[in-house]
């Protein structure tokens, strides 16, 4: 719970705030990008919500941080509505983000053969039920060992089958769904898992229905950029291996990226694929990495 005493200086006047706890996920910036931004390597208040809308999107922010980083001194905003948060399609960002994967994001696809998790948030009971009426999980698909989170409590609640690279195994025991090697596996109709070696050496995406792609750590969009990135500080492996990695990508059609850190995105496939080609361009000629979210 954030401490009001340990309020930032840099918060914008007004009942919200965070405290300076906040670990510099970049969660609470996406939730509300014109109500949060980053001094100095942590999100503070820059404006103070005014209508409803906004209310929500400051509450979804207050929520989904790993923290407890994000208070108010006015009113107690409503939160059962706000997670998980359908974005597009079925497909929802869970909110309720982890502090034991460093506050990365999670999302759950609505299927009508069986919904899915990808990555982890954490298990709490608001979450839990809303999940139970959305119709439970029956796939957890694990993008790579630092995002596990609390899957294993998932997975026993729902008797969810988990996913994972053989790679990264021993970060999810009860996963017994196995992705070997390099090559694509079909888990089920419209589903795909990709290997992308390179921010771990058994990183995986999720290719789902030619629409969207769950991309854990391996790429993210960049706010800052305009464009798709990745981040090379926190490349834990290989980063020439992540750029053969991505750019084996560049023949998929997808219309969202959804990442594990860093920003999610909505663009015609068209603009995501060129925009992954330059990615890799950049990658590959290796200048100075810009790592802006």
């Amino acid at each position: 719970m954030a401490k009001l005493a340990r309020r930032h200086p840099g918060n914008a006047p007004g009942p919200w705030y965070v405290d300076d706890s906040c670990i510099d996920c970049d969660a609470s910036r996406q939730c509300a990008p014109e109500l949060f931004a980053d001094i100095d390597g942590q999100s503070v208040v820059v404006r103070q919500p005014v209508t409803a809308e906004e209310i929500d999107q400051a509450a979804r922010a207050m929520l989904i941080c790993p923290t407890g980083s994000i208070g108010t001194t006015g009113p107690k905003p409503a939160l059962d509505h706000l997670f998980p948060h359908e974005l597009d399609g079925g497909v929802y960002v869970c909110g309720f983000n982890s502090p034991d994967s460093f506050g990365a994001n999670s999302f759950l696809a609505r299927r009508a053969e069986g919904n899915l998790l990808v990555d982890s948030p954490r298990f709490v009971t608001r979450l839990v039920r809303s999940i139970e009426e959305l119709g439970g999980v029956s796939e957890i698909l694990l993008t790579h060992r630092d995002d596990v989170a609390d899957a294993g409590k998932w997975a026993a609640h729902f008797g969810a089958r988990a996913w994972i690279h053989e790679e990264e195994a021993a970060a999810a025991p009860f996963a017994t769904g196995r992705i070997r090697g390099v090559e694509p596996l079909e888990i089920r109709a419209g589903l795909r898992a990709i290997p992308v070696p390179g921010h771990t050496r058994g990183s995986v995406v999720f290719h789902l229905d030619d629409r969207f792609l769950f991309t854990g750590d391996s790429m993210h969009y960049s706010r800052g950029l305009g464009e798709l990135s990745a981040f090379r500080s926190v490349c834990w492996y290989s980063w020439p291996e992540l750029t053969r990695s991505l750019e084996r990508l560049e023949p998929l059609r997808f219309e969202w990226v959804l990442a594990g850190h860093g920003d999610r995105h909505h663009a015609p496939a068209a603009w995501m694929q060129a925009s992954l080609r330059r990615l890799v361009a950049r990658m590959q000629a290796d200048d100075a990495w810009d790592e802006a979210w």
